[in-house]
Parts: C-alpha cells; sequence; structure tokens
C-alpha cells in the first residue's frame, strides 16, 4: 500500500475509534473497546482481524506463540488499544516489535482511557522488512 493510501486507511480507523469513545467514553476495559470498534470497523466496511496471533522466532526456531494482536486492519494496519493513564515508552515498543514481528510497516496505539481521544492516538512507522 502507498503512503496516501495507508494516510486515509488510518484516518477512517481513527474515525471509527472516535465515533467508539463517543458513545461509550472512557473508563471501561479495554476488551470492551476492541468489539465495539470490531463492530464500527464493519459497519465501515473495513476488513480486520481480531486477537491475530503473533509467533516469535529466536535464531529461526519458533519459541512463542503467546502473544496476541488486537486488531489488524485491511492485513496492512496493527491496532493496538490501550486504556491506560498515559503513554509510557513500553506500549510505543510493544506496537514496534509488533510490526516487526508480523511484517508490517504501520500501526495505531490508541489510548481510550483519555477525556478526547485524538489526544490518545499515536501513528507507529517502521522501516519495511527485508
Amino acid at each position: 500500500m502507498e503512503k496516501s493510501e495507508i494516510d486515509l486507511l488510518t484516518g477512517r480507523i481513527i474515525g471509527a475509534a472516535i465515533e467508539v469513545h463517543r458513545q461509550l467514553g472512557p473508563g471501561l476495559l479495554e476488551s470492551t473497546y476492541e468489539q465495539c470498534l470490531a463492530r464500527e470497523l464493519g459497519i465501515r466496511c473495513l476488513s480486520f482481524e481480531r486477537q491475530r496471533p503473533v509467533a516469535v522466532s529466536y535464531k529461526g526456531e519458533i519459541v512463542d506463540v503467546a502473544y496476541r494482536l488486537d486488531l489488524v486492519v485491511e492485513n496492512a494496519v496493527i491496532v493496538e488499544l490501550k486504556c491506560v493513564e498515559n503513554f509510557h515508552p513500553i506500549h510505543e515498543a510493544q506496537l514496534i516489535t509488533y510490526l516487526k514481528l508480523a511484517g508490517l510497516q504501520y500501526g495505531l496505539l490508541i489510548n481510550f482511557h483519555t477525556k478526547l481521544l485524538k489526544t490518545g492516538i499515536k501513528r507507529i512507522t517502521v522501516a519495511p522488512v527485508s
């Protein structure tokens, strides 16, 4: 996908998240926001996968498949949801690692525990996997 297409896609995802936040407000569990965001993405005719398993490989051997990506939209953007007071560097590092493990470049970190959702959104891009 070209950057302009990714920008449009992430804009649509953010719009869906804003609608969920507008309807529910802050203070609920991450799993509730995930389920509602999935419904909103479906309403907007975006394809997505919830809780996609991601394997960890060490020196060519799979050592763990316990990690799950909250949402993968259009097989291009990982959406990592949080319900925390503030983002911490570990949240961004987690999404970067997920992107690398999944072989994707683009991610959104969305924190639903904010008064105004746009203050709780970070776009993350990593270099293409070669």
